[in-house]
């Protein structure tokens, strides 16, 4: 079993944590000052408490999972004897890089480091390190203690044995890791996620219709189908025929758009941010917010409780 260690304990640093310990596997973390561990410890318990709660384990067992978690300020400390590192700190480039070469003083060449970055290609990334063969993406989504896929992409001198360890500890923390075969800005969820937002947008700044008629053309329609049925799968059942008539108009009419649309532009210029702020699209009030992400949050645990029941698991 890899010994995994953890550079970063925001949300998403001790969420991944929380995944690797869960899966029962031992795992250290590292955060910048008290401050960053305090609020890292307090994002844990509360999410341990919801998971709880909601039958996904229980109080013992989330007791084991905390105390497979460690927490430290000491970078020495977190990477000793680590055989599998992922970097999660922000998405800066030169201070990723500088914390790769930082990396390789400290640890041994078969060490495997990976990062968690939602757009920079590896190659990017590795481009300044001794040894870029050990370097690979693992894309974990948010919240990542909740969201089974992890983007995993190799750059052009990543080794394939780097490839395989990666994708054999993610299976080992009961992710669903996917394997991207060549490098693409945004990997392959984000580029959907985005292809589909910009005509949004389109829509949006044309007047075609409201804001809350176009997520609920989503939330709705095919939001209910794609649970089960990716894009492909959902065209084949479709009739291939049928989606490539409609693709030989559609495309024609859907935005080519290079830019953020002409209301996003205006509210970003307006520092109207969405939730983090109380106001974007929508107002963001504590309740609003508060009922939202909870209702999120309780879908993505029916999803995952499902996904165990299908495992054979009883989440007990």
């Amino acid at each position: 079993m890899e010994k995994i260690s953890i550079l970063g304990c925001g949300t998403m640093g001790h969420s991944i944590a929380l995944s690797a310990a869960w899966a029962g596997q031992a795992v250290k973390v590292y955060g910048v000052n008290d401050k960053d561990l305090e609020n890292a410890a307090k994002g844990l318990r509360s999410k341990l408490k919801v998971m709880a709660e909601n039958g996904l384990f229980n109080e013992a067992e989330a007791k084991r999972i905390k105390e497979h978690i460690h927490f430290s300020t000491s970078l020495a400390e977190v990477v000793e004897g680590a055989t599998l590192i992922i970097e999660v700190i922000p998405e800066v480039l030169e201070l990723k890089k500088e914390m790769y070469k930082k990396l390789e003083g400290m640890v041994g060449e078969e060490v495997v480091i990976a990062s968690n970055t939602s757009g920079f290609k590896p190659s990017l990334l590795a481009e300044e390190m001794d040894h870029p063969n050990r370097f690979v993406v693992t894309h974990f989504w948010n919240p990542a203690h909740l969201i089974p896929l992890v983007e995993v992409v190799k750059g052009a001198r990543t080794d394939e044995a780097t490839v395989e360890r990666a994708m054999n500890v993610l299976t080992a923390m009961n992710k669903k890791p996917i394997l991207l075969n060549k490098e693409l800005p945004g990997f392959i969820g984000n580029r959907l996620q985005y292809a589909l937002f910009r005509e949004a947008q389109a829509l949006l700044d044309s007047g075609a219709a409201t804001k809350e008629d176009i997520d609920a053309a989503v939330t709705y329609s095919i939001g209910r189908r794609l649970p089960i049925t990716g894009p492909l799968m959902t065209a084949d059942m479709g009739g291939l025929d049928v989606f490539s008539a409609i693709s030989n108009y559609l495309f024609e009419d859907l935005s080519k758009a290079e830019r953020s649309g002409e209301v996003l532009t205006k509210l970003v210029e307006e520092q109207k941010l969405g939730d983090k702020n109380g106001e974007g699209f929508y107002k963001w009030g504590s309740d609003i917010s508060e009922k939202i992400n909870a209702e999120r949050e309780q879908t993505l645990i029916y999803f995952l409780k499902n996904d165990m029941k299908l495992n054979g698991e009883d989440g007990k």
